[in-house]
C-alpha cells in the first residue's frame, strides 16, 4: 500500500511538470514567433529488492527478489520548432523568416559591458530614438555589418535579408540557420541561445518583409492535452484517497482485534 502511495504522488508531482509546460504554451500561444515545448515521459529508474540477511548455503547475502518502479517522470522538455502561420501586416519593419523553422534573426543582448549574441523568430522589429533596429524589447538587431541602423523605416527587404533604400544597400540581416535547432536553448523573452552541441549552415530559406511569423501553438490542442492530464491527476487522488482509508482502518480498527 505504502508503495500505492509512492507511485502515486510521484506521478502527480510529474503531472504537475507538465501542466507548466501546457501553461506556458497557452499563454505564448499569441507571442509572435514562439515555439510549442512538448514533456517527454520516462519511466521512473528501476530498484532492484533484495531478501537481506538470506543464509543460503549458510552464508548471509543479499537475494535478488525482482524490480520494482515507482511510475514515470519527466524526462525531456522538447521544442517543436516547425514554422507558425505567416499574416500580412503592412508594417514595413515587420519581417518573418519562410523556411523550415531551423533559421533565426540574430540579435544583440547586454551582459554587462558586452553584448551577447542571442536568436529570435520573432521579426517584430522597431527604430529606437538613434534610428536603429531593435526588438520590441529593446535589444538591437545584428546585420551583418552589425547594428542596423536606418533612420527611418522607409526601406525595401529584400528576400534575402538585404536592406535597401532608393536602390543603396545599407545593410543585410544576420540570419544564422542550424542543422539542428533542438540543440538551441529557449533563454526567456523569446530568445534562444546555442549550445556547444549547435552547428550552423547555410541559409536556405527566404525573409518576407510586413510578414509576421505567429506562435505554432494549437490552443485546442493544448486545451485537450491540459483536460486529459487533469483527469489523470484526479485518478491519482483517488488512488491516494482510497490507500489512505485502507490504511486508516488497518491501524485503527484491525488493531484493536
Amino acid at each position: 500500500m505504502i508503495r500505492g502511495l509512492y507511485t502515486s504522488g510521484w506521478s502527480m508531482l510529474a503531472l504537475n511538470k507538465k501542466m507548466d509546460v501546457l501553461a506556458n504554451n497557452l499563454a505564448n500561444s499569441s507571442t509572435n514567433g514562439y515555439k510549442r515545448d512538448t514533456v517527454a515521459m520516462e519511466g521512473f529508474p528501476a530498484l532492484l529488492a533484495k531478501r537481506l540477511h538470506d543464509y543460503t548455503d549458510g552464508i548471509a547475502a543479499g537475494v535478488p527478489i525482482g524490480e520494482l518502479s515507482f511510475s514515470h517522470d519527466v524526462g525531456e522538455v522538447y521544442t517543436n520548432f516547425q514554422q507558425g502561420g505567416l499574416i500580412k501586416t503592412d508594417q514595413n519593419l515587420d519581417f518573418s523568416i519562410k523556411d523550415n523553422g531551423n533559421a533565426f534573426f540574430c540579435v544583440a543582448v547586454p551582459s554587462g559591458d558586452e553584448y551577447i549574441e542571442y536568436y529570435t523568430r520573432d521579426g517584430s522589429f522597431e527604430l529606437n530614438a538613434d534610428g536603429r533596429l531593435i526588438t520590441r524589447q529593446g535589444y538591437y538587431v545584428l546585420g551583418e555589418n552589425g547594428v542596423i541602423t536606418l533612420g527611418n523605416d522607409e526601406v525595401m527587404l529584400q528576400k534575402d535579408g538585404t536592406i535597401m533604400r532608393n536602390g543603396m544597400v545599407l545593410d543585410k540581416l544576420l540570419i544564422k540557420q542550424f542543422e539542428n535547432p533542438n540543440t538551441l536553448r529557449k533563454s526567456g523573452e523569446n530568445l534562444l541561445s546555442p549550445t556547444e552541441q549547435t552547428t550552423q549552415e547555410e541559409f536556405s530559406g527566404q525573409v518576407l518583409q510586413s510578414y509576421l511569423e505567429q506562435s505554432n501553438v494549437e490552443i485546442v490542442r493544448e486545451m485537450v492535452d491540459m483536460i486529459s492530464l487533469m483527469r489523470s491527476y484526479e485518478a491519482n487522488q483517488r488512488v491516494i484517497t482510497a490507500i489512505d482509508s485502507t490504511l486508516d482502518k488497518a491501524v485503527n480498527e484491525v488493531g484493536r482485534v
